[in-house]
């Protein structure tokens, strides 16, 4: 027989995939996988839109979803209920909520392929230069404001003769995980409706003044710019800040500005708010004339030690505990750090739900609000309100 498996990505991970598919065909000689990759997600998603739009009989028989996509599908019928083929591909090595965006009431439709945490990355080398004592994953917003505030007021410098802040800052990188330790569940509520409301979200920015107000942050200006930066000119990358806070995966990257350490995000409560992201889903057509086939094409590149000793960390990292065991000791030192990390949030992180429709403004308002905040055009608690109204709007 012989199945149909799309993904996106560039010419070396379409290398990659096929020798895993290779190894998977010499494993099942009864089943033969025609590859379909696509440059980037968008191409995917378009010939599904016409594949499914005249009736699914001709999109893949296994395919990668991203984003919203397998609740969009999911609830058009489109896609196998893993329940359906659970036993094969092995669906109760899966935390909940690593899940919840392929679940549509109550019925799984696709398994992640890996993915990334939000994290603190704190530069060592810093903290030492400037006496500050090093934190821990017990730490609260309080020590990351004095910590910051102290360093950023120490009068380091790079090689280079730039200033070295204490704390490189993207509000849209640590607001979902403050709103998280807030309400345990993030922005949003799985109803699709905001779960925080101004009082919360103010006092995210309210530590913001705190900072700026003590010398831990830059000129609101060169905060603004770096919204958009890419992880290697950022600051923090660059040797000009102590802390900040991206995604597990980044550990390499960030750790080109000295010795660094992955934290969870400080808090002051009893959770840290970290959720874990995937990076895409493996999904099953729900038209497939082989859905037996197909369920072992999708364990084959999610569970099987011998896919995951090539895949490794390119698809994120395995949210199969088992899978992940295989994977660690392959990377190197940072990506083990990360791997580590990923671990311990597996074992105690927060179900997120997915990103409802109308979420998709939620950065751009809270750049908007940072903006008028740090430029002093209103307090924290108006710019929360406005942000609050403005998402609560979309979401209606």
């Amino acid at each position: 027989m012989t199945i149909e498996m799309s993904w996106w990505g560039d010419d070396n991970r379409a290398a990659l995939f096929a020798e895993v598919i290779d190894k998977f065909e010499a494993e099942n000689p009864d089943i033969t996988v025609k590859q379909t990759p696509v440059g980037a997600p968008d191409d995917l998603f378009n010939r599904l839109a016409t594949d499914f739009g005249g009736g699914g009989q001709t999109a893949p028989d296994v395919f990668a979803l991203g984003g919203a996509k397998p609740q969009e599908y999911g609830s058009a019928g489109a896609l196998l209920d893993l329940g359906t083929v659970a036993d094969i591909v092995q669906a109760d090595k899966y935390p909940d909520f690593s899940t919840t965006a392929a679940t549509v009431d109550g019925t799984l439709y696709g398994l992640p392929t890996g993915g990334n945490a939000t994290a603190a990355f704190v530069n060592v080398d810093l903290f030492e230069a400037a006496g500050v004592p090093v934190p821990d994953a017990s730490w609260s917003w309080d020590d990351l404001i004095e910590a910051a505030n102290t360093i950023g007021k120490a009068g380091l410098t790079t090689a280079s003769g730039a200033p070295v802040y204490g704390l490189d800052l993207r509000i849209q990188d640590i607001i979902g995980t403050y709103a998280a330790q807030q309400t345990e569940t993030g922005i949003y509520d799985f109803d699709g409706k905001l779960a925080v409301d101004a009082d919360d979200i103010a006092g995210l920015y309210e530590k913001e003044v705190e900072l700026q107000k003590g010398g831990g942050l830059p000129d609101p200006s060169i905060i603004t710019a770096g919204w958009a930066l890419p992880p290697d000119q950022q600051l923090y990358t660059l040797g000009q800040a102590a802390v900040t806070f991206g995604y597990s995966n980044l550990i390499g990257t960030y750790g080109a500005a000295g010795e660094t350490l992955i934290l969870p995000p400080p808090t002051d409560g009893d959770t840290a708010g970290v959720a874990l992201l995937p990076s895409a889903f493996w999904a099953i057509n729900a038209n497939t004339k082989h859905p037996e086939a197909s369920a072992k094409l999708v364990d084959w590149f999610l569970n099987e030690p011998a896919a995951a000793e090539l895949i490794k960390d390119t698809r994120g990292l395995p949210f199969n505990p088992d899978t992940l065991a295989v994977v660690t000791p392959l990377l190197d030192a940072p990506g083990q750090a990360a791997a580590e990390y990923v671990q311990g949030v597996l074992d105690s992180g927060v179900v997120a739900p997915p990103q409802p429709d109308g979420g998709a403004n939620m950065n751009k308002y809270s750049q908007d609000a940072e903006t008028e905040v740090l430029f002093g055009r209103q307090s924290p608690q108006e710019a929360a309100e406005t942000w609050v109204k403005n998402l609560s709007s979309d979401l209606d």
